[in-house]
């Protein structure tokens, strides 16, 4: 031994690489991503709540309930149609439908059908395992920008939640989410809240009507904003959010003529029912989605008495109250399972499935509020839901709509299309290559072309959430959510202005109503 030191081994450069690595990936991170990592559209149901039994269960004691105890309040023109059809009323006069009647209807009923936007990159299929989260909602009031308190909603707000949410990837149409207060005849609201649809955004589109006599002169604006007569029935892009039964177990007159005004000029409808525990329906889980299960259905079976396979939304919206003070509650974990139930019997029928989400109590933007968007979207995407409506704006148990909601709930639906997505497992994806270079080689991953790879292919890069260290966060004003969003808001509706109407036929159009939006 010569006592020399022993020589140290040499470094493979993982020190020396990792700064290149790094900016290489903030370089790539900086361009515009070249594929969507979580695309609206991915595959549900893998959520089950209900095993197999449950769900007959819970079927079969909704058709008894059809066959035994019937529907109160049936318009005589329904209980004509249904008794030729098969149904039957019994001694207390309660419209009834035997089992196979019910199951004949289900299975010729509507399974797939597209829902049409203006702009067909808009367009999407309903129907299957595939999942979409939109808007809902009728909010009286509206957060406002400035003032951060609730006033009330005007059809200036509505206009501009139109043309927000047409800038919002994850948001795959919008149903009209606040009720213009500042118009006050019926049919005036009715007519400028389907104006400001068209005029603020090209995705599809929802709307209600107060009575039937508003639907002839509302499709015929729509046929005019697509060129002619008829135009809107061969490219439906507004469909109709009606409640044709009112819970527990009765019809709705005004509303099933609504749907049958509808059927007559194309329109696709939502039937929604939207029964409250322990107040319209049963307490219990089971319970509730028994009996509602039984209305969406006699909803269903309503519209196809008429016309064999409409295009008809299955939306059973199981809503819960709190039971100690009465008031809705649409944030929790009790009315998450339901809505998620809820879709699961709706794909097992097999029926184009709408449900509801994020129905946030919260008042503020704010960590309730993330709390209870999130848990429920995560859970009812997950269940399979077709179309999940309320999924983004909504606030305080739905009385109100908030702006800065509405691109913080983009966001967040773009992390719950990314669970949907699932793991890809493959041989590239398993990186056996990759990490015999990275172990060989500099001794990390960083800027290796597997990591290139996958930054653009697997992972999803938040804009508004905030992932820098605290320091870093100081340096740059520490700045809340609230304030990024309400800046992402104002950007957006300072420059965001579709003229999706052809200045000709707006003209047209608002010499033959009363358009209350100014030009």
């Amino acid at each position: 031994m010569t006592g020399d030191k022993p020589a140290k081994p040499k470094k493979r450069g993982r020190h020396r690489n990792k700064k290149g690595g790094r900016e290489a990936m903030h370089a790539l991170r900086a361009q515009p991503l070249a594929v969507d990592p979580c695309p609206p559209g991915q595959i549900g149901g893998q959520y089950k709540p209900l095993s197999d039994n449950e769900i007959s269960a819970i079927y079969d004691t909704a058709i008894r309930i059809l066959e035994e105890l019937g529907m109160g309040e049936a318009p005589a023109i329904l209980v004509e149609r249904a008794v030729e059809c098969g149904a039957n009323s019994n001694d207390l006069g309660r419209l009834c439908f035997p089992r196979s009647m019910v199951e004949d209807i289900v299975n010729k009923a509507c399974k797939k059908f597209v829902f049409y936007g203006r702009d067909p990159r808009h367009d999407f299929e309903l129907g299957g395992d595939k999942v979409y989260f939109g808007t809902g909602g009728a909010a009286v009031q509206t957060l406002d920008l400035d003032t951060r308190r609730y006033r009330s909603s005007t059809l200036k707000d509505l206009y501009d939640f139109a043309r927000l949410i047409d800038t919002l990837h994850n948001v795959s149409w919008f149903t009209r989410c606040c009720v213009a207060t500042d118009v006050h005849d019926n049919f005036d609201l009715d007519v400028n809240t389907a104006y400001a649809l068209l005029c603020g955004t090209a995705k599809p589109v929802g709307t209600s009507f107060t009575v039937a006599a508003h639907v002839d002169p509302i499709v015929n604006m729509f046929d005019q904003a697509l060129g002619g007569e008829g135009k809107f029935r061969e490219r439906s892009f507004c469909k109709a959010h009606i409640s044709p039964v009112i819970s527990p177990l009765r019809y709705g007159e005004e509303a099933v003529e609504v749907a049958l005004a509808c059927i007559r000029r194309g329109v696709p409808i939502n039937n929604i029912v939207a029964a409250q525990s322990g107040a319209t329906s049963p307490a219990t889980i089971a319970g509730m989605l028994a009996l509602t299960l039984a209305e969406t259905l006699a909803a269903l079976i309503m519209v196809n008495v008429f016309m064999p396979g409409y295009p008809m939304i299955f939306s059973n919206w199981p809503l819960v109250i709190d039971l100690r003070s009465g008031a809705f509650a649409g944030g929790g974990g009790e009315i998450t399972l339901l809505n998620a139930a809820s879709a699961q019997l709706s794909n097992w029928l097999g029926l184009p499935s709408g449900i509801a989400c994020s129905m946030a109590d919260a008042k503020a933007v704010d960590a309730q509020m993330g709390m209870e968007k999130a848990i429920s979207s995560l859970a009812t995407g997950l269940a399979g839901g077709n179309m999940i409506y309320e999924s983004s704006g909504m606030m305080a148990s739905l009385l109100g709509a908030s702006f800065e909601a509405f691109v913080l709930d983009d966001e967040m639906l773009a992390h719950v299309y990314r669970v949907l997505r699932g793991v890809e497992v493959n041989e590239d994806t398993l990186g056996f290559e990759a990490i015999r270079e990275a172990i060989t080689g500099d001794g990390h991953f960083l800027g290796s072309a597997h990591t290139i790879s996958a930054m653009q292919r697997d992972h999803f890069y938040p804009t508004l959430a905030d992932r820098s260290p605290p320091v870093t966060w100081e340096e740059q004003g520490a700045t809340e959510i609230w304030e990024r969003a309400n800046q992402r808001v104002r950007e957006i509706l300072g420059s965001h202005f579709p003229e999706y109407l052809d200045p000709g036929i707006d003209r047209k159009i608002r010499e033959r109503f009363n358009i209350l939006l100014p030009d």
